[in-house]
């Protein structure tokens, strides 16, 4: 399954992951949501576009930076 692995620095707290998690389901294609604030670090697996996880955070306190993005394998 694809993966898109963020840094997120400013998610530093339980309600953080809570807010950025619940914005991140609403993304088509998202099927998993992985996000640690003690490393600020959230990793979505699915067959979402990096550009459209990247895009709930716009306008937002958060400023995410693109870690790894592991692309979709032919089978």
């Amino acid at each position: 399954m694809p993966e898109v692995r963020l840094s997120v620095g400013s998610m530093q707290c339980r309600h953080c992951v809570r807010e950025v998690t619940g914005w991140l389901r609403d993304v088509g294609g998202v099927e998993t949501i992985m996000a640690d604030a003690k490393t600020g670090t959230v990793v979505v697996g699915g067959t979402m576009t990096v550009a459209d996880v990247l895009a709930v955070f716009a306008g937002s306190d958060y400023t995410p930076q693109l870690v790894d993005a592991a692309p979709a394998t032919e089978t």
